[in-house]
């Protein structure tokens, strides 16, 4: 039997290293993979929370107009009784 070639172990040495890289390169981009769903989750869900408070918050200006508009027209209301009293 003849002994095996340089180039044979050679060969050999690279095959392995690349199959620990292609393996390490697969784990990398599942783990990769979960953390950019996850983002999304994250993202999505702040998303949601950012539309409720913008909600909430036309709510509360719409309420303050509101508020604003009852007292002029209840002052005006006032004033137009104590104006036609006199």
């Amino acid at each position: 039997m003849a002994p095996p070639k340089s180039t044979d172990i050679k060969l050999a040495v690279y095959a392995e290293r690349l199959d620990r890289y292609i393996e390490t390169q697969s784990a990398l981009n599942e783990s990769l993979v979960s953390s950019y769903t996850s983002i999304q989750t994250d993202v999505a869900d702040i998303q949601e929370w950012r539309s409720k408070v913008y909600g909430m918050r036309t709510g509360l200006v719409a309420v303050g107009l509101l508020l604003v508009h009852l007292v002029v027209v209840v002052g005006t209301l006032a004033g137009i009784n104590l104006t036609n009293s006199r």
